[in-house]
């Protein structure tokens, strides 16, 4: 197992939670749309943890995490 993939997934996984923690405390979109994308992130780790992270998965699930956090900043640049 390779400790940079883990790590990240672990980091991730952290970002997700906080993320999640401040939407419910401040009731403002950005952190959600942040924690939905490394929540993303996580899973395409995960998967490639367990051998199954291939590019057909690996490349649109992390593409999603990257557009999900465009589109947060663009409804928080709106507010």
């Amino acid at each position: 197992m390779d400790p940079v993939i883990v790590l990240n997934l672990l980091f991730d996984l952290v970002i997700f939670f906080l993320g999640l923690l401040v939407y419910k405390e401040k009731k403002n979109v950005l952190p959600l749309w942040v924690a939905v994308a490394f929540l993303l992130f996580a899973v395409s780790y995960a998967l490639t943890i367990v051998g199954i992270g291939n590019s057909l998965i690996l490349i649109p699930l992390r593409a999603l995490g990257y557009l999900s956090v465009i589109v947060g900043l663009i409804l928080q640049r709106k507010h």
